[in-house]
């Protein structure tokens, strides 16, 4: 996955103070200057919880030795995290001001840490295993960027095991280089020849360490400056926004950092907003304990609203597991109450707060300060946040010395839905600790058995993707020798009536308009190849035929659809039209009708079935008037 810069690189660090600032090149606690912090973008860099400083000393104790990861994160300093591009998740580790190392959770074999040469120097007079040693006359090779060949091998640790994570010391003990292990260590020692380590970081660097014990109180006192200019902005971007529309105001608040640090804004700025909090049934307990206590903190109205008891569970029959790109739930769990929330307490509008941050996604990056939605009528959305990083806010919540979700503390970086599909397997991990998981878990279970797919569906969460990236379709290969097309293939129902449930409308999740469908049994995707091309000249087929994608429409195999653009009308029109190509392609009677219709003559009928001449076909649509196989009544074409 490549870096996304979707704003400026705001962390900065005083290395007389030890501390981090935001933005500003001199430190208003010593008035020294400040350095920038090297991290990957986009750099929404937040605080490391005493849960993720367990998880580190832990890997790095178990990597490289018992005492490993006192050295690499002593007490007394501040630590900081940032969201690296990963196939799944990592974490860079920034302490003193650097960029010292990252954690990586990997598929099939979870956390392990990730050495760069800052983290090896702290590390390497207390690490006891995880090291090879190489011989002085292979280190001015080394330090040219090449790698550890077996004769440069002067010792390394019985342990260390084929692509282990490894630190190449000298022999008088001085860290060489980072690498990743690519014999075992008895092969090492035997063979006379091939590719020990295959190094990362080589270069000689300045060992940054400092003794000095700093606080989250003193970083946000260091930060008191900026963070009382963010805050002034944004209190005069509160109180003109609603000068501007003459509507009620209330705070969207869902029980995460983001949306706590807007309530919190909207108080600054002497407002006392109501609390909007659309409780989609799959939420955390905590996150709903969380939001009524902040009511109650602070003395305001909460107006809640609950999705319908079987808003999730009783369409995912219909809809199976939702996907990252298949995102139903949106529209049944969280649009269809928020649009009844301001209906009904809002007729006339309402103006939202909203904690939406462009370092959040590209989708987010892209969007206005203040926006209306036509999915949800009356509401005018408005962020007080929208360039404030992950730092920003979380200083700021210290700053006001509020209370937070509890589950910011036990290891996620953002709050949602439990299942939501949006989530890493490392959050997934997290995530199942917690007894809310059981009814997922279960249903997960029995989707798995009645659709016969291997274990491995369930094991990696690959209900996670309708259509898998191609980086992750590799490391599943790698992983279990299996191409993902073998994994994620279902068995189902292929007879009976065909009809079609969809869930439309703006999605929150992804900030995008789509609708999404679910035929009733399975489609047979070669049969619909055949008709594709009335609905469009590009046609995408998968080479497993699991898929077919055409005119920004995509049908599953197993009978999914899903329709995405920009336009309400032509995205549903779009869906409706491809269900009325299915319904023609499982169900011809061979009455010859459209044949009849096609002015090109691309149609023709063999044998009792419909076959299409792409070369000729040019998009009229005749052919999709009235036929006798299809018929859309309620129950088939249904929200």
């Amino acid at each position: 996955m490549a870096a996304v810069r979707l704003g400026k690189n705001h962390l900065r660090w005083c290395s007389v103070c030890n501390l981090p600032v935001l933005e500003d090149t001199v430190c208003s606690v010593c008035g020294n200057g400040t350095e920038e912090v090297d991290v990957t973008p986009p750099g929404d860099v937040r605080p490391a919880f005493p849960h993720d400083i367990e998880l580190i000393k832990k890997l790095t104790d178990e990597q490289f030795g018992y005492g490993s990861g006192d050295a690499l994160l002593p007490d007394g300093q501040i630590v900081l995290l940032n969201k690296a591009p990963s196939l799944d998740r990592m974490d860079e580790i920034i302490i003193n001001g650097r960029t010292v190392a990252s954690i990586r959770y990997d598929i099939g074999s979870g956390w392990k840490l990730l050495n760069r040469m800052q983290s090896a120097m702290r590390i390497e007079k207390v690490m006891t295993k995880g090291y090879v040693i190489c011989d002085l006359s292979a280190v001015r090779f080394i330090r040219e960027s090449k790698n550890l060949m077996v004769p440069g091998v002067a010792d390394v640790h019985p342990d260390v095991k084929e692509e282990d994570e490894v630190i190449i010391a000298d022999t008088e003990g001085n860290v060489i280089a980072t690498g990743l292990a690519k014999m075992s260590a008895a092969d090492m020692l035997r063979n006379e020849k091939g590719l020990a380590v295959k190094t990362k970081w080589t270069k000689p660097e300045e060992l940054i360490i400092s003794d000095k014990k700093v606080t989250w109180d003193d970083a946000v006192s260091a930060n008191v400056p900026v963070l009382t200019r963010r805050k002034n902005e944004a209190v005069a971007f509160i109180n003109s926004t609603i000068e501007k529309n003459d509507v009620p105001a209330v705070v969207s608040f869902s029980g995460g950092k983001d949306s706590l640090a807007t309530l919190l804004l909207t108080m600054d700025a002497g407002r006392k907003l109501p609390v909007l909090f659309i409780d989609t049934g799959l939420e955390f307990s905590e996150t709903v304990e969380h939001v009524h206590d902040t009511a109650r903190t602070y003395d305001l109205e909460l107006i809640e609203e609950k999705a319908p008891v079987d808003a999730f569970f009783g369409n995912v029959i219909q809809f199976g597991p939702p996907a990252k790109d298949f995102r139903w739930c949106c529209k049944t769990n969280k649009l269809g109450p928020t649009v009844n929330a301001i209906l009904k307490n809002f007729p006339d509008g309402v103006l939202s707060f909203i904690g939406q941050r462009k370092y959040e996604s590209e989708a987010r990056h892209s969007k206005p300060r203040v926006w209306t939605n036509p999915w949800t009528p009356g509401q005018t959305g408005a962020s007080p946040i929208q360039s404030w990083n992950s730092l920003h806010v979380w200083m700021y919540i210290f700053w006001k010395k509020a209370e937070y979700n509890v589950w910011y503390t036990k290891g996620l970086d953002r709050i949602g839905c439990f299942l939501c599909p949006a989530s890493d397997l490392a959050e997934l991990d997290i995530i199942k600790e917690n007894s809310r998981y059981e009814q997922w878990d279960s249903y997960l279970n029995e989707f798995s058995s009645s659709r016969k797919l291997l274990e491995e569906w369930k094991r990696f969460a690959l209900w996670r993707w309708k259509r898998a990236p191609q980086s992750i379709k590799d490391e599943i290969l790698r992983i279990t020798g299996k191409d993902i097309g073998e994994l994620v293939k279902q068995t189902v129902r292929s007879e009976g009536p065909l009809f079609l449930k969809i869930q439309d409308g703006y999605s929150p999740c992804v900030l995008g308009l789509s609708v999404e469908g679910a035929v009733s049994r399975s489609v047979n995707i070669e049969k619909l190849r055949g008709l594709a091309h009335i609905l469009g000249k590009d046609v995408s087929v998968d080479a497993d035929g699991q898929w077919l994608s055409v005119n920004n429409v995509t049908v599953f195999g197993e009978g999914s659809v899903i329709s995405k653009g920009s336009d309400e009308k032509r995205v549903r029109d779009a869906m409706k039209n491809m269900f009325s190509l299915i319904v023609r392609s499982e169900q011809c009677v061979g009455c010859s009708l459209c044949v009849a219709r096609c002015p090109q003559n691309a149609l023709s009928l063999n044998n009792g079935v419909i076959s299409l001449d792409p070369d000729k076909c040019t998009q009229c649509g005749k052919c999709l008037d009235k036929c006798p196989a299809v018929s859309f009544r309620d129950e088939e074409f249904a929200m």
